[in-house]
């Protein structure tokens, strides 16, 4: 797709978040241009998230993007924890006041969003590597980027970086104006696809003497599934038998309840930590999605954070066209942070809550039971677990 020498604002990477700010863009009639350095094949595999929070289905409804989703996304009205031989469920909708979540692959929501910008969309540009962006605190900016062997250059008021925690635009915010927040946590998972139908037809959490097991979906006819492993194991030192025997040890499997096993598809190692960068904006820069923080898994954030993100910034990129204000760009890194810091906390007490640590004590683990114990038995704790795994209302939503 083509594009001129010059636009509103560049959007850098065509993941989730950079494919939903085009659209809400596009949607106020505001000029953008999408750099993608890798290729569609590639993009539209990436495999990622796969819980949605009520709040990102609304906003990929509003977005003219959910017809799809609605179609074959899963809806989930809550989640069973299994500890100590228990097996608790949280019912989302009596615990939140109606609020749900939907199983539905990160992947199928990158495809549906290319889709749409391909068809009546603004420029998305493939295999187009950026490799500088420059006058974050001049009156515009130029990014400078290869495309067809050519090296080329966009000129725009407004640079949003949507290219993850290694891209480039997070870069070009100096050190010295940046404060990084992070945590490395003493373990991996390993997780892998089968074609096997799932075992439950609601999300498994497992806390487990041998450590994490989450047991999901991706179809009626897909399973995806998790364990937590040593950081640095290699995926083929796990063969799929082994696989299958450790996930059964840990959800507690008797001669009632086994997994279904199948076909092993896809296996990988997924590292586990927390990053938070403060602040979300520098100059006519802004960072939006893995750019700006980094979430555990445990508390499915991270692809909600990113949507979070940019139906912000298209709020208030919306308001600048429309009153030429940049109220709302102004303080688009305060209004992001705080919901960002809240699904930090949640998603660093779900993983520290159902994990193993090595060399973890008795101790710990007698309080990692408690607090699981106190979510079963308490109203007030289960509910702010469900509020806090549905998500918050979007500013705005009411």
């Amino acid at each position: 797709m083509s594009h001129g020498p010059r636009t509103r604002v560049a959007v850098v990477g065509a993941g989730p978040a950079g494919l939903l700010l085009a659209r809400l863009l596009h949607l106020h009639s505001i000029d953008c241009v999408v750099l993608e350095s890798r290729g569609r094949g590639y993009v539209e595999q990436r495999q990622r998230a796969g819980i949605l929070e009520q709040s990102t289905v609304d906003v990929l409804r509003r977005a003219g993007a959910a017809d799809r989703l609605e179609r074959e996304g899963l809806p989930h009205d809550g989640i069973e924890l299994r500890f100590a031989g228990r097996r608790h469920r949280l019912d989302f909708p009596a615990l939140t006041g109606g609020r749900r979540v939907w199983v539905y692959a990160q992947t199928e929501v990158v495809k549906d969003l290319i889709a749409l910008q391909l068809a009546d969309g603004p420029p998305l540009v493939f295999e187009a590597p950026v490799h500088a962006v420059e006058g974050a605190q001049d009156g515009g900016c130029t990014v400078r980027y290869t495309h067809g062997g050519r090296e080329r250059a966009l000129t725009c008021d407004w640079v949003v970086g949507c290219d993850g925690f290694h891209g480039v635009v997070r870069d070009a915010v100096p050190a010295p104006a940046r404060q990084v927040h992070e945590r490395v946590y003493p373990y991996a998972w390993l997780g892998i696809l089968a074609d096997a139908p799932p075992v439950h037809d609601e999300l498994i959490y497992a806390h487990s003497p041998r450590g994490f097991a989450l047991a999901s979906m991706r179809s009626p006819a897909v399973s995806r599934l998790y364990l937590q492993v040593p950081v640095g194991t290699e995926p083929g030192t796990w063969p799929d038998e082994r696989i299958w025997d450790e996930l059964d040890v840990r959800f507690g499997a008797h001669a009632d309840w086994r997994l279904t096993r199948g076909p092993v598809t896809q296996k990988a190692v997924l590292p586990m930590r927390s990053s938070v960068t403060e602040p979300m904006r520098y100059g006519r820069v802004l960072l939006a999605g893995d750019a700006a923080h980094i979430v555990p898994p445990t508390g499915a954030k991270g692809l909600n954070l990113a949507v979070s993100d940019v139906t912000v910034l298209a709020r208030a990129f919306a308001h600048l066209h429309e009153t030429g204000s940049a109220t709302l760009l102004d303080t688009y890194s305060d209004d992001c942070l705080g919901r960002v810091w809240r699904a930090e906390h949640f998603s660093y007490f779900m993983t520290t809550t159902l994990h193993t640590a090595p060399g973890q004590s008795s101790f710990d683990t007698r309080l990692q039971l408690s607090q699981l114990e106190r979510v079963a038995a308490s109203p007030h704790a289960a509910a702010e677990l469900a509020e806090n795994y549905t998500g918050a209302p979007l500013p705005g939503e009411g």
